[in-house]
């Protein structure tokens, strides 16, 4: 049995023919890495929910314990 040495002519791998791949998963950027940026920005959300939180508690503590109002 010969054995091809391209990849995308798997002879005797036994494993058939090799997926198409669109041009989106060749570039790397498949559902798995949509899923991925997804997470990514739910948690820069929630980062940025936390520092507005942060802030705003900060902004109210100042006002609240010099007595004057900002200009």
């Amino acid at each position: 049995m010969t054995v091809s040495k391209n990849i995308n002519n798997p002879v005797g791998m036994g494993g058939g023919q090799r997926k198409k791949l669109s041009r989106a998963e060749r570039q790397n950027n498949g559902p798995h890495r949509n899923l991925d940026r997804r997470g990514a920005a739910e948690q820069k959300a929630e980062l940025v929910r936390k520092m507005r939180e942060k802030a705003a508690a900060a902004e109210d503590a100042g006002q609240a314990g010099d007595g004057t109002a900002p200009s």
